[in-house]
């Protein structure tokens, strides 16, 4: 029977507790958020639903076409000015998703004969675009500069190392003072997904990169999204211009996809400038983070120290993780459950994002609950 094989697979998920099912969200749900990637609790904000609702009446429901058709707006072009002044970069392109940007970034820039040297603890999306590229990929050890290094060494020709800024699973930050370092001294570039530094890190949330002083460099590009700080959707690459120009020409996400919907456009320059009036937000979600770790610390649980604004509590097993996630949503807690293949070592976790929108009694309560319901 075609697809029999579905079945088997299906029942191997089954009996490892790695079943994922989609839960759809009420609009006016009571839970205490703590599983999404708003940071800074922007995604309804009146200026933000406003700029989405403005851009939608203004240039239509969708985008039309890619964007070198009918896709590219003024909204795009405005945004992509802001962006890549926010951030320090001399241009910024803006994709569908932070997931077409990650894998424009790295397949654009991994020619054949190229050398990729990936991260172990890299997200899925960089990890799709190293398979995708044309170069030869080595994935080194998780934020070990000198790995990158060694994996450098003796090549001859292009070459490119690619990494998180700040971890999805854990939270914790790459060396990137370090990586740049390592990439060089062998002339290699360095491609940086800065999706969760954006917004947290930084003066003002201008990001990792900006940071760590890497900002604008001719030899860094950085792929951002615009669904996590900036309450949005799409994603983006910032870098030198000739840079961004290669991939108008090149990418196949940036070429052969719709652009990015006028609406989510709109949302996003919204925060972006609701983000430079108020740089404040980006310290208060990395205060809520901290705060966050200490009580849950305190608690005797254990929680990850974080570098941005993701905290990750260990669970014993997948199904106690899912059990442990599921009775806290039945005491009012959304919190994210992490297990294998989502996570490189193997851990299941509880994954709570810190938003700068908590108050002191939220937070109490969502290390409460955590607490009370421990497996």
């Amino acid at each position: 029977m075609a697809f029999g094989w579905i079945d088997e697979q299906a029942e191997l998920r089954r009996r490892a507790g790695l079943v994922r099912t989609l839960r759809p969200r009420a609009a006016g749900t009571p839970l205490l958020d703590l599983a999404s990637n708003d940071y800074l609790g922007l995604a309804r904000h009146p200026e933000v639903t406003e700029g989405a609702a403005r851009a939608a009446r203004t240039w239509g429901g969708g985008a039309t076409g890619s964007r070198l058709v009918t896709g590219t707006t003024g909204l795009h072009t405005e945004l992509e000015r802001e962006l890549a002044a926010f951030c320090g970069f001399e241009a910024a392109l803006v994709f569908s998703s932070g997931y077409a940007a990650n894998l424009a970034a790295v397949t654009a820039l991994a020619p054949h004969g190229s050398r990729i040297v990936s991260d172990a603890g890299n997200h899925a999306s960089l990890i799709d675009g190293c398979r995708l590229a044309r170069g030869t990929t080595q994935v080194v050890a998780h934020s070990d500069p000198d790995a990158v290094r060694k994996a450098l060494d003796g090549h001859d020709g292009p070459a490119v190392a690619v990494s998180d800024t700040v971890f999805s699973v854990d939270g914790d930050a790459a060396p990137l003072t370090g990586l740049a370092a390592a990439c060089r001294e062998h002339g290699a570039g360095l491609v940086l997904d800065d999706a969760h530094g954006l917004g947290v890190l930084g003066d003002g949330g201008r990001g990792a990169p900006y940071a760590a002083g890497l900002a604008g460099a001719d030899d860094v590009v950085v792929t951002v999204t615009l669904s996590k700080s900036l309450g949005s959707q799409g994603g983006a690459v910032l870098g030198p211009a000739r840079v961004i120009e290669h991939l108008v020409d090149t990418a196949r996400t940036f070429i052969f996809d719709t652009g990015l919907a006028p609406a989510a456009a709109g949302a996003a320059l919204a925060a972006l400038r609701l983000l430079r009036r108020e740089p404040g937000r980006a310290a208060r979600a990395g205060e809520v983070a901290r705060e966050l770790h200490s009580r849950l610390t305190a608690a005797g649980l254990e929680a990850v120290r974080p570098d941005a604004a993701v905290v990750s509590v260990r669970a014993p097993s997948p199904e106690r993780a899912v059990r442990w996630a599921a009775d806290c949503r039945a005491a009012g807690l959304s919190v994210g459950c992490f297990r294998p293949p989502s996570v490189p070592d193997g851990v299941s976790r509880l994954r709570l994002t810190a938003r700068a929108d908590l108050s002191g009694a939220e937070i109490e309560r969502a290390v409460r609950v955590i607490g009370e319901t421990r497996p």
